[in-house]
């Protein structure tokens, strides 16, 4: 087992006045024995995307090398709008072989990412972690560790979308919900074992679809459990584990094994802490648990597993001396649905403000042909949603398809104030997961960061099948 240079090796780097390279290129990693040729975002001394301090500027000159256009967006960071990253929305393409200069203020510490927003060049693993520091914490005694977890194809992304265009859902990664909703009285978070329980996507009736398509792996910064990377621990230590599901439609369990952790921040937002050992993860969305180790000289795995599947991958937390074992690729059993249980308990540490809001419900909807729309429209970003600067906007989202969506508004940060109709004072976030079967989710945010925005499901072939639109509003 090797290990890999820190992300945190570039962080005197991105302090400089002068911008930061980062390269959108082309790579060669190993998965399963063979070789795979993906994409990435690097700094020149070969860092796997950011790290700066909040407060600071964002100051990054993209170079794309990857040998067609791309666009990069920056995930959870507010941007003004011409800076966000969006092809044919708040940018034009960067072309092969040119560049594009970024400039804005930082103010909001948390764990961020970078991604494409172009195509399905996020499939080919186009992405990167983006960590902003809060510089008030810099002197506690706490270990960084930074994991992105994908899942890996080695197909043709766009036969994949052919097929399922052609073949729509497979049916083999179905269940079929039971009869009464499991929204009550299940706590997945705290599951202690890997046990068999079929929640199917915890909604009414009917066939729901977990995963449209079959992965060759997930992988952990880049790697399987075969070769897992291996951060070198303190007995005792403190260590917070900034995890990003940075996968194109794989919904995950964070599986902690015999730790115990406490869920501190979600999409880089504090909440008030949570413990447990197993913490629900879906697409695009991003966990900080603080973890006290224990004092004993031993190696704690730190997994994520496929919902509805076996499927894992992770890295091994290992104190000096200790022994590495074997770890198998797959679970005991299949692990359940990624749904709202977790979402429901979150309760933000910094809640909004309660005051009057114009209110939207969104219809998800699916057609035939693998087609995808919001409120019955396929790519609606010719009819933004009408919000007004100033405004305080609820926009419920009414799930009416066969799979949960996980739901990214660009350029604001929201609150979950309602699942089911159940209000409660949720977590800020950015992205949010729908469940499927009249799944409903209302969020609520401050139109304070004028002009044109997407707002999609981040689940990749989903968005690229229609489901995504625009928000936009003058100052």
């Amino acid at each position: 087992m090797t290990t890999a240079p820190s992300l945190f090796a570039s962080h005197a780097k991105a302090q400089g006045s002068a911008p930061t390279i980062i390269t959108a290129g082309r790579r060669v990693i190993e998965v399963n024995g063979k070789a795979a040729n993906i994409l990435g975002l690097t700094q020149p001394a070969g860092s796997h995307g950011l790290v700066m301090n909040a407060g600071e500027t964002f100051r990054v000159r993209l170079e794309n090398r990857v040998g067609e256009p791309t666009a990069i967006h920056w995930h959870g960071l507010t941007p003004p709008w011409q800076q966000d990253g969006v092809a044919g929305l708040s940018q034009e393409p960067i072309p092969d072989g040119g560049g594009y200069d970024y400039d804005f203020p930082v103010a909001r510490p948390g764990t961020f990412w970078m991604h494409s927003h172009m195509g399905l060049q996020e499939q080919h693993l186009l992405a990167a972690p983006l960590i902003v520091l809060d510089p008030v914490e810099a002197s506690k005694d706490v270990q960084e560790v930074v994991v992105l977890f994908h899942d890996f194809t080695f197909r043709d992304p766009a036969e994949i979308l052919a097929e399922l265009k052609a073949g729509g859902h497979d049916m083999a990664a179905t269940r079929k919900p039971p009869a009464a909703s499991a929204h009550e009285g299940h706590d997945m978070s705290g599951m202690t074992t890997g046990a068999a329980i079929d929640h199917g996507d915890m909604q009414m009736g009917g066939m729901s679809h977990l995963q449209g398509v079959q992965y060759d792996a997930l992988l952990a910064n880049d790697r399987t459990l075969d070769d897992p990377e291996v951060f070198a621990v303190e007995p005792g230590g403190r260590v917070r584990l900034r995890l990003i599901n940075g996968a194109a439609s794989t919904n995950m369990w964070i599986d902690l094994g015999r730790l115990s952790g406490q869920l501190i921040a979600v999409d880089g937002m504090a909440v008030e802490p949570i413990g447990g050992s197993r913490f629900e993860f879906a697409v695009a969305q991003r966990l900080d648990i603080l973890l006290e180790l224990p004092r004993e000289a031993t190696a704690w795995p730190v997994l994520a597993v496929q919902e509805g599947g076996r499927m894992r991958t992770g890295v091994v937390l290992a104190a000096k001396g200790s022994s590495v074992g074997k770890l198998a690729e797959t679970a005991d059993a299949d692990f359940p649905a990624v749904g709202a249980e977790l979402e429901q308990k979150l309760r933000a540490a910094k809640p909004l403000v309660e005051r009057v809001a114009r209110k939207h419900t969104m219809m998800l909807g699916e057609g035939s042909g693998y087609v995808w729309t919001l409120d019955g429209v396929v790519h609606g970003s010719d009819k933004p949603l009408a919000v007004r600067a100033g405004d305080r906007f609820e926009l419920t989202f009414m799930n009416h398809t066969t799979m949960s969506h996980p739901m990214h508004l660009h350029g604001h940060h929201f609150q979950v104030v309602a699942v089911n109709g159940r209000r409660f004072a949720g977590a800020v976030r950015d992205t949010v997961l729908v469940p499927a079967y009249m799944g409903q989710v209302t969020i609520a945010f401050d139109a304070d960061n004028p002009g044109k925005w997407a707002l999609h499901c981040h689940h990749l072939y989903h968005m690229v099948g229609g489901m995504m639109t625009s928000m936009a509003y003058e100052a």
